[in-house]
């Protein structure tokens, strides 16, 4: 069954359209059940009826004639109680209901199963059969996961316009919603561009030639060619990344060196395979080996080597891409983004992106937020090679995609995207004032950052320091660990760009999600696993090199502050601070006169929670990291699209530990801060003001409407607001209360320009 089912869906998946498919799956299952009758019935979204899409066994002269209502039939019970319908004899049960014209009185036996997609009935996969029997539990499995894979190709249907009011003309495209994970916030309507791969390596065929000499010509000139793409491009984008940010472009032209890629394929030509099927055999080499290492970070150095793959032989064919038409409000559509696809796309054409695979955490992502650029990654159910054309809408701020908008739809993202910009233009004028609100308490805003992109944002929007600085980022360009005196040198710049404001610098965190391709980590469960001060607490010499680079950055400055993540009790922030403590004392032994600068705490993990005021004891400050301590409360991976849904900071076991920390903190007479997308959250900045948080770091982005937000807001009214949220024991409701509250005040809309629409 499960090889038959595997070569169901592959057929399914290549069909041509909706109506193609549905075909091939009556027909297939029908073989493969020993059935009869195989049918499908899709709900209308317009009319709320059933109708009978595709058949094999009944009258196909009834398909998009017969319906039925959610309350008819037993295709109606099934798709009603969203749970599968096995009979022995149908015409039996209470809810059977016979239609003269599709032939169905002869067939006794009756098995159903829901089609459904992320929550929602989609239609009823049916089998029926002449001989009164009760299919068995194998067979109700088979059909349970055939109308699962059914699900998504209808979806896909629906993005592509292929259900037009369910084969009745004149209905108009449905619109459909895709939900991915938010990678830099904002709004963006405009036309889908899909970057395709150049040139498929997967068909290049074998064949020998007896001309080496003129395959390893085409090949040279072929790299020389990509060289100097990767060169333009990096120039291209200079002025908006600092060269740690470009070097992705080095490792590139470092792929193409003699010595490795470029190398291999030489090799492989010289054995007398023509210079296409040798390129082919060495990348799919190295992609293989990225891949099977099932780790996030080297998946993206796969998709780089795939990337220069078929960049090469774009140029081999001789047929180079023709260059793709950029319109005006260019939503860039991939399979999987990389840095260079944004470089193409002309200067001030480019409003948003979306990417099928990949996080919030990726060099995509990142690039995005340091950009500007509403992005949303990780849109797994995207039929991204079909939408190019047509209509997008981004909504980055809650990671969402919009196919085949209606009008009206779009006319109010568009709205939203011009009150944006209206609210930037009107923010301005606040960057110089203090964030206090009308009772006078006074509100520190930081800033989180990691590209010099961060730092200008930052600088613009009035930040008063930096809440996290991402030591890992620089890390992450490089093809090995940075030296000393060069992290020395970007340390010294944030210092220098924010002196005399408060840098929080925070050891590096690497593992989860943010792996090095030097230096990999293969794990079943990354999130759990070895991350953050657990790597380099095992690695002091890394540790050690970073503390003392940090501690000469800051001579003459101190403005300097550690922050140690991943922290989980007691033993592990004695061993940080014994290291910190010994890289105060080599750097001062050399010369350099340095005070202790303040260390601190990162929770993020619960154990740290419930050690809080052992923790505060040992330490001068604590710093709540919001991404990650909701991940780990509710037990969600924060970039996984499917369970996005549960991912909720405003859970009421989130606001409880949240306050818990503030008071342990507090007790012990020590600042606490928070960091992260809540913090960013104006709505959820209220209620962090109200629970006594000493500070608030966030994207630079989002600064100017937290700021807004808290000046027009008492401490006074702030509290009332926490206190109702902590009486409230849903996540959803605790929202809709806080957003009922800010539109009394007149204030809700302004804050979160996206709230009213409804997808």
């Amino acid at each position: 069954m499960l090889n038959t089912l595997r070569k169901i869906v592959q057929e399914v998946n290549a069909a041509k359209d909706l109506k193609t498919a549905l075909g091939i799956i009556v027909q297939r299952v029908r073989a493969a059940m020993g059935t009869q009758v195989c049918s499908v019935y899709l709900l209308d979204p317009e009319s709320q009826r059933f109708v009978l899409m595709a058949t094999e066994g009944l009258n196909k002269r009834a398909i998009g004639k017969v319906s039925m209502a959610p309350n008819e039939g037993l295709v109606g019970l099934v798709g009603t109680r969203e749970e599968p319908l096995n009979l022995e004899h149908a015409s039996e049960h209470p809810r059977y209901r016979y239609f003269a014209e599709t032939g169905e009185e002869r067939y006794a036996s009756f098995l159903g199963a829901p089609i459904i997609h992320h929550r929602r009935v989609m239609g009823v996969l049916v089998v029926q059969q002449k001989e009164r029997r009760q299919f068995d539990e194998g067979e109700e499995a088979f059909l349970v996961t055939m109308s699962a894979q059914l699900a998504g190709v209808i979806a896909h249907a629906e993005a592509t316009g292929s259900i037009r009011g369910l084969g009745r003309q004149g209905k108009g495209i449905q619109e459909a919603k895709f939900v991915g994970v938010p990678g830099s916030p904002g709004a963006a309507v405009g036309t889908a561009v899909v970057v395709l791969p150049p040139a498929d390596l997967d068909v290049v065929p074998d064949k020998q030639v007896d001309d080496v000499d003129a395959e390893l010509k085409l090949f040279s000139d072929a790299l020389e060619s990509v060289r100097d793409d990767m060169r333009s491009l990096s120039q291209k984008m200079a002025a908006q990344l600092r060269p740690e940010e470009r070097a992705l472009f080095d490792v590139y032209l470092m792929m193409l060196e003699d010595a490795a890629l470029g190398n291999e394929v030489v090799k492989v030509i010289r054995t007398g395979q023509w210079a296409q099927g040798a390129l082919r055999q060495v990348v799919k080499e190295h992609v293989n080996r990225f891949e099977l290492m099932d780790d996030a970070y080297l998946r993206e150095r796969a998709s780089d080597v795939r990337d220069l793959g078929r960049r090469l032989l774009a140029y081999l064919q001789k047929a180079h891409k023709q260059a793709l038409v950029y319109p005006d409000n260019c939503i860039l559509v991939s399979e999987e983004l990389s840095p260079s696809m944004l470089g193409e796309v002309p200067e001030g054409k480019l409003v948003g992106l979306v990417s099928v695979q990949g996080s919030g955490n990726s060099h995509v992502a990142i690039f995005a937020r340091a950009m500007g650029i509403p992005t949303v990654m990780g849109v797994v159910d995207l039929p991204y090679s079909k939408v190019d054309g047509i209509q997008l809408i981004v909504d980055g701020y809650h990671g969402e995609v919009y196919t085949n908008p209606s009008e009206i739809m779009r006319k109010q993202y568009a709205e939203v995207v011009e009150e944006e910009r209206q609210l930037a233009r009107g923010l301005d004028a606040l960057r110089a004032l203090p964030c206090e609100t009308p009772d006078g308490h006074r509100m520190p805003l930081w800033v989180n950052t990691g590209l010099l992109a961060d730092v200008r944002r930052a600088q613009e929007r009035g930040a008063e320091g930096v809440g996290l600085y991402r030591t890992e980022v620089p890390f992450m360009g490089k093809e090995r660990f940075p030296s000393e005196k060069e992290q020395l040198a970007i340390y010294r710049e944030q210092l220098e760009a924010f002196h005399p404001l408060p840098v929080t610098m925070r050891s590096l965190d690497i593992g989860g999600d943010k792996a090095l391709s030097y230096f990999p980590i293969k794990e079943e469960n990354p999130f759990l696993g070895w991350r953050g001060i657990r790597v380099t607490l095992d690695h002091p010499e890394i540790f050690l090199v970073q503390a003392r680079a940090m501690l000469k950055a800051s001579e003459g400055l101190n403005n300097l502050r550690i922050l140690l993540p991943m922290i989980s009790g007691i033993q592990e922030l004695e061993e940080a601070l014994h290291l910190i403590h010994r890289a105060w004392g080599e750097v001062r032994d050399e010369g350099t006169d340095v005070p202790l600068p303040p260390i601190g705490v990162m929770i993020e993990v619960p154990a740290a929670v419930y050690q809080i005021h052992e923790l505060a004891r040992q330490v001068d400050f604590l710093s709540v990291g919001s991404n990650d301590l909701t991940q780990y409360l509710l037990a969600v991976d924060r970039n996984n699209p499917r369970v996005a849904d549960l991912y909720d900071f405003l859970h009421p076991a989130v606001l409880q530990a949240l306050c818990k920390i503030v008071e342990g903190g507090h007790a012990e007479g020590k600042p606490v801060t928070i960091c992260g997308e809540m913090a960013g959250d104006p709505a959820c900045a209220l209620l962090l003001m109200a629970m006594g948080f000493d500070g608030l770091s966030m994207n630079a982005t989002n600064l100017p409407k937290v700021k807004w937000l808290l000046r027009q807001v008492s401490m006074e009214k702030a509290k009332e607001l926490l206190a109702q949220a902590m009486s409230i024991d849903n996540p959803q409701v605790i929202r809709s209360t806080l957003q009922l509250a800010l539109r009394k005040l007149g204030l809700e809309r302004i804050i979160n320009p996206a709230s009213d629409i409804q997808g």
